[in-house]
């Protein structure tokens, strides 16, 4: 683990001594070296997590593809939205709107005494074994994550925006990502608060991002693929996670709908709940009212376009 984060803060004080420093200074904005310091870690993560993806998870697609692509717009348009997130696009707009409110929130709160609970030092020795707290970190935010997944689900104002994902009906390893900006926006607001309640070391976090980021571009991935009788228990696949996405019967179609399946990485949690569901297979995804029986409803075929229909939605105009 050490060497790990070793190699990573190499590469990342490479880029920013490198690329991001000469450009800031030329720029006459050397007041925000910090605060670029960590946008060059999360620019390296990105870029890794791009790499990973092209270098195993787009030969896997080739290799035993579910469906043959040929909406390549669409997959065009989800590679837009994984670039603008992993490219940290997307973080820097929060940077210069959301963020600092928060910095100023914990700020103060720190000020009146709030302190937090550190859960990896809360047993002996857990410390001392980085892996161990990395696994209590990712089930703790797997659980975050499956809870505002199933709330995306539940509440019909947030699935108004979570439609947007949904409606992906030529799904790969790029559609992830796609999300509209809002959504984004609320359920990063809900990791860094729970970040800041349990004290996450900014090491693990950025281990935990990467990771959860990586299983999710594989269980969207167009390849038919499990992880076997044992594995499909464990960890979250592209079976398992198609199955989610899947148009739902007509019998049991409604919005929102695939009331199943939210885990992003441990299937313990739909298993623990009772929304877990191991029989499905790779079948057509989307959602019902996309078809053309079901009335064609129409979620947008570019990035504006399908933000735009997410806002309208939300307030009942769509």
């Amino acid at each position: 683990m050490s060497i790990l984060s070793d190699l990573f803060s190499g590469a990342q004080q490479w880029l920013f001594e490198a690329l991001v420093q000469p450009s800031l200074f030329h720029l006459g904005l050397a007041n925000l070296l910090e605060d670029a310091y960590a946008a060059t870690m999360w620019l390296l993560l990105g870029l890794g997590q791009l790499a990973i993806m092209l270098a195993v998870f787009a030969p896997l697609q080739r290799w035993r593809p579910v469906e043959k692509v040929v909406d390549r717009t669409a997959v065009r348009l989800d590679v837009l939205y994984t670039l603008i997130h992993s490219l940290g696009l997307f973080r820097l707009a929060l940077f210069f709107t959301i963020w600092p409110l928060l910095d100023g929130l914990f700020g103060t709160l720190h000020v009146l005494g709030f302190a937090p609970y550190h859960l990896d030092e809360l047993w002996p020795g857990v410390t001392d074994r980085p892996w161990i707290s990395l696994i209590l970190y990712l089930l703790i935010f797997d659980f975050v994550d499956y809870a505002f997944h199933r709330a995306e689900h539940r509440f019909s104002w947030l699935w108004a925006l979570h439609a947007v994902h949904h409606s992906q009906r030529q799904m790969t390893m790029w559609s992830d990502q796609r999300n509209h900006l809002l959504s984004d926006l609320l359920r990063d607001l809900v990791i860094v608060l729970v970040s800041h309640l349990i004290g996450v070391p900014p090491g693990q976090f950025v281990a935990v991002v990467l990771i959860t980021r990586l299983v999710e571009s594989l269980s969207h991935a167009n390849v038919r693929m499990s992880f076997g009788r044992l594995g499909q228990y464990l960890l979250v696949g592209p079976r398992f996670h198609r199955h989610h996405h899947a148009i739902a019967p007509v019998a049991v179609a409604g919005a929102p709908e695939a009331n199943y399946n939210f885990s992003v990485l441990f299937p313990v949690w739909d298993i623990l709940f009772g929304t877990a569901r191991f029989d499905g297979d790779y079948g057509p995804t989307g959602i019902s009212d996309q078809l053309p029986e079901r009335g064609g409803r129409d979620y947008g075929r570019g990035f504006f376009s399908q933000q735009w229909l997410g806002i309208k939605r939300l307030f009942g105009r769509a």
